[in-house]
Parts: structure tokens; C-alpha cells; sequence
């Protein structure tokens, strides 16, 4: 079951400009407000443009630890980027590029070239206004690539931080210069205290004061809180910060962030920001967001899933966001299955410490993603062993692909000792190792963006279970039996232990078109059990899941009815 929804047609507009800020805590929301805005406006007939702008020197996201800044999501293109670019795909139903990420290492490194290259003409290169320029030119890149009406500035980190300020004056610079398309929207939170039981506004009219100091005075206040804004808070913050009380959009949590854009809806969020714009309202067809959230809320299937990795921990917690991808298109898939997902958070470090049958007995599908390192190994193993001879379905991303590959040579090949040289450098038998050009820029320490990166081809294999799968549903083929897949990993199938684990069982469904790089395996005598070199979970979206997550938790749906 999919649903494709295309952006209808509307007449050709000068591009509008919409910043999105956040305030008082971070990862407030901000990210899922400016995907929601831009579905809206599309469901309009509009074309949106959405833009992430990262406040660290880093050029992208690539080289930050998951723990230290989430998952790290992968363009067509190859771009690294922020987490939040995976929300715009999805809820807009499109597919993105590097020109909507930017970061603060991008842009002073594009001034700087520009400086030497003598581009400024000699005068003096200031950090303003040069670097605020800098920021509207990419802007205003993003809005041409994509042909937008609008383009949706999502402004990094939190008002009142240094890092970002620079973003707030690219802001005030283009509404000084022209007010009529430019426009502002901060995300607050509004928390209540348990000791007090009351919803407190002070938090949020702070951060609107904090951005009044940087110049700008937004026209809407998205307000995060545990429940629905009341009429009292409403009023309360309208006078303090100067924003209408209709402007003042109440945001409370919800059972899903795909319900963001039919709670901003209901509000007459699309009809107030066009109304600001003096743009003609259009006809929404929102039909297909209200079909699948009534079809979420008939399900009453739940099955159980567990996710072994290795980037969980940070401190006494553990990160979700991590893999918000993953998460993202196992729910997707699973509602197209009539199913809920329980998703359990297993580390591959307790799996060594408690053994694998006391920690995964129970589940009904078992995903590993992808990962780096030798940390927490042999856990993954052996959770995939236990997968494959427990007929559990399985899914492997990426490096769980890897070492699902070493884990057969291991125990049904019988090679000993086999491992990825990543782990061991001197394996016996490497059955994974790295790709030649990555090794000479691991040599030169070439670590950024120097992986290998972006969508590529793979042709499945006739008549494995892969192809049947991503033929079987409404998938974007590039030809018959072709599909393009986005990549992010420096080690590869090693081709010289093809033949043997063919031989020993083990099904090659897809390679390179010219068949030298292994993309996807899997199991014939097992209920469920794939794994791809690539990662599927980037182009899975809400109303059009990924065939290889579509088809894990069809086989964990049996599995649990048995």
C-alpha cells in the first residue's frame, strides 16, 4: 500500500522568504515546523524550497559523532547533512540536494575563497556584512534550484546563541530590504513545571525579547507545550511579544509528528502566512495526510522490534535520533502492514555482556544498522546469528549487510576468523575490506565527504526475493530491475569470497550495474533475511514506504502471528 502525492501547479511568484527560529530549549521542534509549512504550502499548489543552516564550522555533517549531533542524513547528491533534511524528504515527498544545507563552515569558506580570488574587489571583507550576504546568496541558490515560491529558512541551535547570530542579521538584512517577502516564525516552549502544574509563558517571552535584541520581531509564535495553548496564555504572550493572538499557533505533543501539519491546519496556519504574503489562498488536498493518520489510528496489531546497534548511549540516555531514519521507515512500513512497531533499543555491548539469548528472545524482527568501528562486534554478530538459525526475520543497513556477510562465512562457510579489516586488519579471511581509492585517502587523512556517497544504480538479480520485493509495490524504478539507492561506507564485499559463500548459500540479489560491487544479500530458506550495503531508510517516506522495510515487517507480522 503508497500514496504518492505530486504539488499541484500554480502560476510563477517572486520567491518569499520564511525564517524559522527556536527558543527556549533546543530541538524544540523547528526541523518538523518547517517541513509541516512546507507541505502546506505545496498541498496549495506552491513550491517550497526548505533550507537547513547548521551554526558549526564543520563544512557538513559528516565527521561530527551521531551522539554529538543525531544521524547524519545522505542526499541524492552526496551531501552530509543535518537530520532535519530527512523530515523535509519525507514530508514533502521529494528528494533534496546540497543546496539546501548550509553550514557556517560552508559559507566562511566560500568568503574566504571569494576574498582570495579577488571577488570583493579589494575593499576590506568584513564579517558584516560579507558573511550575512553570503547566507542570503545561498538562499537565494536554493530558490532557483528548486524553481520555489518559497524558501524555508530553518535557522540552526537557539535564539541568544552566539554561533547563529549571523543567520538572525541575514534575516534582518532581507526584510529591511524588502519587508513584503519576508517573514518570521519562532518555536517556543512552554513548560509546566510538576511542582507548579501550570503551563509558564515567561520561558518563551524571554526568547522572543532575546530575538527583538537581534532586530526582528516574528510574525508567528509556534508554542510547544505538553497540552493545547489556552485562551489565557494566548493572550498573555500577544501583548508581551507584540504578535497577534491569531498569529500565536498552539503546537501541543501529538501521538505523531505526521499530525504537525493537520494541528497547524486546523489553526489556518497555510491561509494566515499567504494572507501575509497577499498571496491567493488556492485549494488544499490534504486528503491523503488525513487517510493515513485514520489509518494509524484503526491499528490495534502491535509487533516487536529490535534495533542492535552501537550509538545509543550518551551518558545515562539513549539517543533515538541516532537512527531517526531507520525508526522513521520501520513506522512507515508498519502502518502500511496494519501493524504498530514496538521498537526496542538493544546496544550490541549488552549483548556481549548478557549473551544474546537472554536479550533478543522474544522479538519478532531484528534490525542492525549502519556503524563504524570495531566497539560492540561480536554483539552484532552474534545477534544476526541468532536471527538467521531462529528463523527471525532480518534487516541489515549498511554495515549490518557487512557483518551479516561475515557472520555466514563464519558459521555456515566455515571460514574461521573471517572479518571486516575495518575490525581486523589481519584477518585470515577479510570478507569485508576497503574500497582501494578509500584506502589511499585514509592514508592522507581524507576523511570528509571522501566516502562513498549518494544515490547509485544496482540491478537485481531475477527472480530473488529482492526483486519480486521491489517489484511487487509502488517503488521509484530506474528501469527494469534498476534501482538507485544512497550510499555512505568506505568498505566493501570482498569479491574474492563471492563464489565460495554463493556456493555455501548465500544469494547476491544486487550488485552494480557492472557487477562488481555487491548491494544487496539474502537468505532463500529463511522467512525474512536481507541486507543491503546501501541504505534504504533515506528514501522511505510516510504514504510510500521502502520496499525492504515493507517487506521485514510483512515477515514480522507472520512471524508474530505464529
Amino acid at each position: 500500500m503508497s500514496y504518492h502525492v505530486k504539488p499541484r501547479k500554480a502560476k510563477k511568484l517572486k520567491t518569499k522568504f520564511i525564517f524559522i527560529s527556536g527558543g527556549v530549549i533546543s530541538s524544540v521542534g523547528k526541523g518538523v515546523t518547517a517541513a509541516s509549512i512546507a507541505a502546506l504550502l505545496e498541498s496549495r499548489g506552491y513550491k517550497a524550497a526548505p533550507v537547513k543552516m547548521d551554526m558549526y564550522l564543520n563544512y557538513d555533517a559528516g565527521t561530527i559523532r551521531p551522539q554529538e549531533h543525531g544521524e547524519v542524513f545522505v542526499t541524492d547528491d552526496g551531501i552530509e547533512t543535518d537530520q532535519d533534511l530527512g523530515n523535509y524528504e519525507r514530508f514533502m515527498n521529494a528528494d533534496l540536494s546540497s543546496s539546501n544545507f548550509v553550514t557556517n563552515g560552508q559559507i566562511y569558506l566560500k568568503v574566504i575563497q571569494k576574498e582570495r580570488n579577488f571577488e570583493y574587489g579589494g575593499e576590506d571583507v568584513e564579517i558584516v556584512p560579507h558573511v550575512p550576504e553570503e547566507i542570503i546568496s545561498r538562499l537565494e541558490k536554493a530558490a532557483q534550484e528548486r524553481k520555489a515560491d518559497f524558501v524555508i529558512a530553518e535557522i540552526g541551535g537557539t535564539v541568544g546563541e552566539y554561533q547563529n547570530v549571523l543567520y538572525m542579521e541575514a534575516n534582518r538584512i532581507m526584510k529591511y530590504r524588502d519587508g513584503r517577502d519576508v517573514l518570521h516564525v519562532h518555536v517556543g516552549y512552554l513548560p509546566t513545571p510538576p511542582s507548579v502544574g501550570e503551563m509558564k509563558s515567561k520561558p518563551v517571552q524571554t526568547s522572543v525579547r532575546i530575538l527583538n535584541g537581534s532586530g526582528i520581531q516574528p510574525d508567528f509564535l509556534i508554542c510547544r507545550a505538553e497540552k493545547p495553548l489556552d485562551d489565557r496564555r494566548k493572550s498573555t504572550l500577544a501583548w508581551i511579544t507584540s504578535i497577534p493572538a491569531p498569529n500565536i499557533i498552539s503546537a501541543p505533543n501529538v501521538d505523531t509528528i505526521y499530525r504537525v501539519p493537520i494541528v497547524f491546519e486546523q489553526q489556518k496556519l497555510t491561509d494566515k502566512i499567504l494572507e501575509k504574503f497577499s498571496l491567493p489562498k488556492g485549494k488544499q488536498d490534504m486528503r491523503q495526510w488525513k487517510k493515513l493518520l485514520s489509518q494509524m489510528g484503526r491499528i490495534k496489531k502491535e509487533v516487536n522490534i529490535a534495533v542492535v546497534g552501537k550509538y545509543f548511549e550518551t551518558g545515562n540516555f539513549k539517543l533515538a535520533d541516532v537512527y531517526i531514519s531507520v525508526v522513521e521507515a520501520i513506522k512507515h512500513a508498519s502502518w502500511a502492514n496494519g501493524v504498530k512497531a514496538n521498537l526496542s533499543w538493544i546496544s550490541s555491548a549488552t549483548v556481549e555482556k548478557d549473551g544474546v539469548e537472554k536479550v533478543l528472545k522474544g522479538f519478532d524482527g531484528i534490525v542492525v544498522p549502519g556503524g563504524f568501528g570495531s566497539r560492540g562486534v561480536e554483539g552484532i554478530i552474534d545477534s544476526i546469528q541468532y536471527a538467521r538459525t531462529k528463523k527471525i526475520p532480518y534487516l541489515g543497513l549498511c554495515y549490518g549487510m557487512q557483518l551479516a556477510s561475515i557472520e555466514f562465512a563464519r558459521h555456515v562457510g566455515r571460514l574461521k576468523g573471517a572479518n571486516t579489516t575495518e575490525v581486523d586488519a589481519k584477518s585470515p579471511h577479510p570478507i569485508i575490506h576497503i574500497m582501494p581509492d578509500q584506502e589511499k585517502k585514509l592514508l592522507k587523512r581524507d576523511y570528509g565527504a571522501s566516502m562513498r556517497l549518494g544515490a547509485w544504480d544496482c540491478v537485481l538479480k531475477p527472480g530473488t526475493k529482492a526483486e519480486k520485493l521491489f517489484n511487487s509495490i509502488d517503488y521509484d524504478m530506474k528501469g527494469k530491475n534498476k534501482i538507485a539507492e544512497r550510499h555512505r561506507h568506505r568498505y566493501e564485499f570482498n569479491n574474492k569470497y563471492r563464489e565460495k559463500l554463493e556456493k555455501a548459500g548465500l544469494v547476491i540479489s544486487g550488485t552494480t550495474p557492472d557487477g562488481k560491487l555487491v548491494e544487496i544479500i539474502e537468505l532463500p530458506d529463511h522467512p525474512f533475511f536481507m541486507a543491503s550495503q546501501f541504505h534504504p531508510e533515506f528514501k522511505s517516506r510516510p504514504m510510500r514506504p521502502h520496499p525492504m522495510f515493507y517487506g521485514f515487517m510483512a515477515a514480522a507480522k507472520k512471524h508474530k502471528g505464529k
